[in-house]
């Protein structure tokens, strides 16, 4: 309900009568277009915008207006307008760059608390994360190019990167105009819009120029006014600056001048006690900072107010004026007032009033009582960025203040936003604070999210501990931070918007407003679900079960997840910190702090293959040709083959663990596993890798074992039995028979656990007495049966072998045996042949649907499909199917046999495959399917230049021809046959033609009677074709179709052994899953398997590819691998520095600290300085008291010599604040709040949004 309030206010001697509505919950109403002041007449309007009274012409302020108004909804509008001094609101300024701001007119005794929520809360800024004042500089009529650089490249440059604000003057003229520029400078190169350098300027109503404009359309308060900057000479009033974006104008009473001066210390003090920090409101206070350039002597006194309140100042060396009287001063070391007198003389060589001269050497000496909070910048002598500067400024002002760790919050803070690791490790964790894991969490969180990798080692380092760091909360917000512009942002959202979609779906129908999508234009906010969804794409079952435990979109009473049953809390820690964070930094091509949680995970093998992978995949679906190449040029597969590498040759037999071990971390897949989704042929083509799968090969026979005497033992198996073929792990069976196989988890007998088909602690025969001699000798006999037929070299010979019978008896039945249809046929061999296509099939449907992963058919069919050679194999089984369908009927008995024909071709080409085992023939397979592609772009231009070729000698030499069959025949068949030579010029060449009785009657044509005349009027245009046609075919594009193989050649010549080492992986894997058996005999293996089945569980054969080892085992396994890991990167770091750059880098770092020692003699001058000024002042102590006792009385003629100024007293203690004496004269201007212990006490961090 609103209501209506008629106010009447009288002010000497005026009275406004006006109206205002009040509003529902709001202080302050509007004022009505009627209210009008009395005395003038003119509006007295109030500011929509800006919610503040404006007053009107004939009354200035509404705080004069207000005064008397008693209490309710006057108190109410006083507290909104009584800031305001008579305008608030923007100004547009015009001339060669039209920028906007935004201004307020304050009285000179305004609350900063006032101004600073003016800043904050009217004009939408965000709370600064940095704070540094500008002072001085302003006389500076010739600014000299290194001080704009210094402005440029330092002082804007590190407030952007805080989203800092630099407070001046505001005004057109000295270093202030050369500020506003670089900072319009840097603002338009700027590309983020949440980090941003906001210049404010301070500055006294009296001093700026043209200052009527700002009031001229006053009554228009929605309209911003126009105003005009212009250059002026120095003097009283100066133009506001356009590239500043806000202005508090101060008017100053005529009793108080100066007054602006304090309100910025003020100002200052204030917004040092404010709170900011990460995520939100208020957790650590705004660093503040004062930058001193030049400086007149007016200045002291404001920068002695800045030191009361603990404010550390930056000096700028060699800048002139106030700044290099004290850098002179503070590198003298001891000085006295005479010197200070004589340096201020020097210095401002105009004439000054004695009085103020005095207060002035007064004020430096106080001054530099607080060597603490002083710093000097010398550009010409340090080589430091100014933001490095400004960071050890505020580190040493706040080591002198505290040393808890939460007052270097802050510093810590900015350290991390200007990536100044550096910094960090020598002047905030050198020892001198004690840190605990709780301090750091949130710039932990700084750290990654803005990707620092530096700086997560060097907190990890110090303490925190990524265990208890890490929970499924932290880890959703790490995702929400996600760039926008990323591929993986793209993914996310692509399967948010399917799960709206699902979740749309399932919801009931109803209006718009029960189910509102995303509001507006806010950024979806990710869960884990989704990133599960993009990694099950990337590796498939290797990241089966990753948060599943799924969160919630929005958090239920303060927390992210659900408290249902599989739902994690947002507190829960993450079961594998280093694992999530490796692939959270991956997924977003942070390649270098992947590294780092790589480095310091456990599983490197698996996880490097893993990340291999995933950039992979995010390559091929990137789009930015820069990412894709940096995804391309990531190392994962080399840390993986370097990793195993060093495991390899540390301990075979635990490497072979290594790679079949199921793995913790990435779902059960093995090393192996993970190579195969991630491609990595180069891996497989790794030594070790090799000689596991040669050993998986030849199961429990020796290598060395000859292939003859397998196909004589595969044609005569008695031999089995005797000592023609050796089994590799008798040795060890004899061990284990005399009790050498004390642990059951031992490494050392890991080849045995790996590698033997039966259990190794089964009993030898000769193991014990008690077993009969018959049980001994049948034990042996069905050993060495089992171990013979179950390898896959065995099981591999005799599919060769069959599959040359089966092509025999395919070859008879075409060529010899193949009878009429039913019931003449098919005869007793052709039927032979059809139960041996039926084992076939049965096979190929055991190794599509009844295979031991966990998975749907369909994806296992989909899996079959992948592999070419199963594609053969459909094709074949296929066109089998119809010839044979085809050839038991009597019309299509010819088509069935032509199929069957067919068929036989592609079943011969099955053999390829079979021979790619072999190291000779198995390179040159994939060098014959490159070149299969090759021709394939040989044949598109072939096929162009033929059908140019042959469809214009066709109309030129046979015009009339209409027959179908014989156009193509002469337009395509023809010009192929020129390619080979085969040219009749009888048929082209006029001079070279028979005479034939011929006709252009086309029906006699079509009928065969007689054949077509030859059209001989441009015959010569036909050999003219033929000679081009023979040029360009057998001379240009044979020999490039000849270049083309070479280059191939010579590409996949070199990685062709790495390329058949992955087929021959793929094909030992194949043969090892297969049954004993070779068609058709392996339907008694599909018949023993499928009565297994039904009586119990049968035993994978996928076991010496896939082992879970036993716990202790396991545990032991994964040390030792960690252990090789990190003599691994020991090694690369070794590498590293041994390089020449690092051996630069080096030599220049001890050069650097040798000038820090030289430079350092500095001090010890300073040092022997003070000393003989305090030896000299007690040798005249000691000769004043002699002369005094020389006397008769104690008096002397002359008074006590005075002590020297020190800054040793303050140097000597820098952890101790040395105690300010305050004079009487300026206890009336220190206003120090209360509860305030100065800079750095109760300070934390600042939350910069980089």
């Amino acid at each position: 309900m609103n209501m209506w309030v008629e106010i009447t206010v009288c002010v000497t001697g005026r009275t406004f009568i006006g109206v205002m509505q009040e509003g529902r919950g709001t202080p302050l109403g509007t004022l009505q277009p009627e209210t009008r002041c009395p005395r003038c007449g003119d509006l007295l309007v109030g500011s929509p915008e800006h919610s503040v009274l404006l007053g009107c012409s004939c009354c200035t302020t509404v705080d004069e207006t207000l005064e008397n108004v008693a209490t309710g909804l006057a108190s109410r509008m006083e507290e909104k307008s009584h800031w305001a001094s008579g305008r608030v609101g923007d100004v547009n300024f015009v001339g060669p760059t039209k920028t906007r701001g935004k201004f307020v007119r304050v009285r000179s005794d305004t609350d900063p608390v006032l101004i600073y929520q003016m800043l904050v809360e009217e004009w939408r800024l965000a709370p600064p994360h940095l704070v540094v004042a500008l002072v001085g500089g302003d006389e500076m009529t010739q600014m000299k190019p290194w001080l704009r650089d210094i402005l440029r490249k330092g002082l804007v440059k590190a407030a952007q990167s805080t989203g800092a604000w630099i407070l001046t003057n505001g005004l057109r003229f000295g270093i202030t105009k050369h500020l506003g520029q670089a900072v319009r400078d840097h603002s338009l190169a700027s590309t983020s819009s949440k980090v941003s350098v906001v210049a404010i300027g301070i500055a006294p109503w009296n001093t700026i120029h043209n200052r009527e404009a700002l009031t001229s359309n006053y009554p228009k308060v929605d309209e911003p006014v126009v105003y005009v900057p212009q250059d002026l000479p120095h003097g009283s009033v100066y133009s506001l600056d356009s590239n500043h974006s806000h202005f508090v104008l101060v008017e100053e009473d005529p009793d108080r001048p100066g007054a602006t001066s304090e309100m910025r210390v003020k100002l200052l003090k204030h917004i040092s006690l404010q709170r900011t920090g990460y995520g939100g409101a208020g957790s650590f206070e705004i660093p503040v900072l004062c930058f001193l350039v030049h400086g007149e002597p007016r200045i002291l006194k404001r920068m002695h107010k800045g030191i009361g309140n603990s404010t550390p100042w930056l000096i700028l060396a060699g800048s002139g004026g106030v700044a290099d009287m004290l850098v002179t001063l503070m590198n003298r070391g001891c000085w006295d007032e005479d010197d200070v007198h004589e340096l201020l003389l020097d210095t401002f060589p105009n004439g000054h009033h004695g009085t103020d001269i005095r207060n002035w050497v007064k004020l430096i000496q106080r001054i530099l009582d607080h060597g603490h909070l002083l710093t000097v910048h010398d550009p010409e002598q340090e080589s430091s960025e100014l933001d490095t500067v400004i960071l050890k400024a505020l580190v040493k002002a706040c080591k002198s203040q505290s040393q808890e760790a939460q007052d270097f919050l802050d510093e810590l803070k900015l350290a991390v936003a200007w990536n100044r690791v550096d910094i960090a490790k020598s002047d905030i964790f050198n020892g001198d604070v004690e840190w605990k894991a709780c301090d750091l969490e949130e710039v932990m969180m700084d750290a990654l999210i803005n990707d620092k990798p530096d700086f997560v080692r060097l907190f990890v380092d110090n303490g925190v501990n990524l265990g208890e760091f890490l929970t499924y909360g932290r880890l959703q917000e790490l995702y929400w931070s996600v760039s926008e512009k990323s591929l993986f942002h793209n993914l996310l959202l692509k399967k948010y918007e399917e799960k709206q979609l699902l979740l749309g779906a399932g919801r009931t129908p109803g209006p718009p407003g029960l189910h509102p999508p995303e509001q507006g234009d806010r950024k979806p906010r990710f869960t884990l679900f989704e990133v599960a969804k993009v990694l099950k794409d990337f590796l498939h079952d290797s990241c089966k079960g990753f948060y599943q435990r799924l969160p919630t979109e929005k958090p239920a009473k303060g927390r992210l997840f659900h408290t249902q049953k599989n739902m994690a809390e947002s507190e829960e820690r993450c079961e594998h910190p280093w694992r999530d964070l490796f692939l959270w930094a991956v997924l977003q091509n942070r390649q270098q702090m992947a590294n780092y949680f790589w480095a310091m995970g456990p599983e490197a093998v698996a996880a490097a293959l893993a990340g291999c992978k995933i950039l992979k995949e995010m390559a091929r679906l990137e789009s930015e040709a820069e990412s894709a190449r940096s995804m391309k040029e990531a190392k994962y597969e080399q840390f993986a083959i370097d990793v195993f590498g060093e495991c390899y040759s540390n301990s075979e037999d635990r490497a072979y663990a290594l790679l079949v071990r199921r793995t913790h971390c990435w779902s059960k897949s093995t090393v192996l596993n993970l190579a195969t989704e991630a491609d990595a042929k180069a891996f497989f083509a790794h030594d070790g890798v090799q000689a596991l799968l040669t050993k998986i090969w030849w199961g429990s026979m020796t290598t060395d074992t000859g292939i003859s005497k397998l196909v004589a033992s595969f044609f005569f198996p008695p031999l089995i039995w005797t000592n023609l073929i050796k089994f590799s792990n008798e040795e060890l069976d004899n061990k284990i028979s005399q009790g050498q196989f004390e642990e059951l988890d031992s490494l050392d007998t890991e080849k045995a656990l790996l590698l033997a088909a039966d259990n190794p602690l089964d009993p030898s025969p000769g193991g014990q007495g008690a077993q009969s001699c018959a049980s001994v000798w049948w034990l042996f006999l069905h050993r060495r049966w089992r171990r013979f037929w179950s390898a896959a070299v065995t099981v591999f010979l005799g599919n060769v072998i069959m599959y040359f019978a089966f092509l025999f008896l395919f070859t008879y039945v075409l060529l010899l045996d193949f009878r009429p249809p039913p019931p003449r046929g098919p005869g007793p061999t052709e039927i032979m042949l059809y139960f041996w296509v039926f084992t076939l099939v049965l096979e190929e449907l055991r190794q599509s649907f009844f295979t031991d992963e966990e998975m749907s058919i369909l994806k296992k069919f989909k899996l079959y499909v992948e592999d070419n050679w199963n594609k053969c194999d459909m094709v074949a089984i296929l066109l089998f199917v119809v010839g044979v369908s085809c050839r038991m009927a009597e019309d299509t008995y010819e088509a069935g046999r032509t199929v069957l024909a067919i068929d036989f071709m592609v079943f011969t080409l099955r053999l390829i495959h079979i021979f790619a085992i072999h190291k000779q023939l198995g390179p040159k397979i994939i060098i014959v399917e490159r070149m299969m592609k090759d021709v394939f772009f040989f044949l598109f231009f072939l096929s162009v230049w033929m059908i140019a070729y042959g469809v214009a000698t066709q109309a030129l030499l046979h015009p009339n021809d209409p027959r179908i069959d014989w156009v193509f025949r002469r337009a395509l068949y023809r010009p192929y046959l020129h390619i080979f030579g085969q040219i009749p010029l009888e048929e082209i060449d006029a001079a070279r033609m028979p005479e034939i009785n011929c006709t252009n009657d086309s029906g006699e044509i079509i009928l065969g009677l007689r054949p077509p005349c030859p059209n001989i009027y441009a015959n010569w245009l036909v050999i003219l074709l033929l000679v081009i046609f023979l040029l360009v075919t057998n001379v240009l594009l044979l020999n490039l179709l000849i270049a083309m193989f070479s280059y191939t050649f010579q590409v996949v010549q070199g990685n062709a052994d790495i390329f058949w080492k992955f087929q021959r992986y793929n094909l030992i894997v194949e043969y090892h899953s297969r049954p004993a058996l070779a068609p058709p005999f392996i339907i008694i293996s599909h018949l023993s398997q499928l009565l297994l089945s039904l009586i119990k569980k049968p035993a994978s054969k996928h076991e010496h590819l896939e082992r879970e080892l036993p716990e202790c085992l396991d545990q032991r396994l994964i040390t030792w691998e960690t252990v090789q890991k990190e003599n691994y990167l020991a090694k690369l770091e070794r590498q590293h520095w041994e390089s020449s750059e690092e051996r630069l880098k080096s030599t220049s770092s001890k050069v650097q600290s040798l000038l820090k020692i030289v430079g350092g003699f500095k001090d010890q001058e300073k040092r022997l300085v003070s000393m003989d000024a305090q030896v000299r002042y007690c040798g005249e102590v000691l000769s004043w008291m002699a002369e005094c006792f020389a006397q008769s009385t104690l008096k002397c003629g002359k008074d006590a010599p005075r002590a020297p100024m020190s800054l040793s007293s303050t140097k000597d203690a820098p952890g101790s604040q040395p105690e300010r004496k305050v004079q009487p004269e300026e206890e009336e201007q220190e206003e120090a709040r209360p509860g305030h212990s100065g800079y750095g006490a109760n300070k934390k961090f600042p939350y910069i949004d980089q």
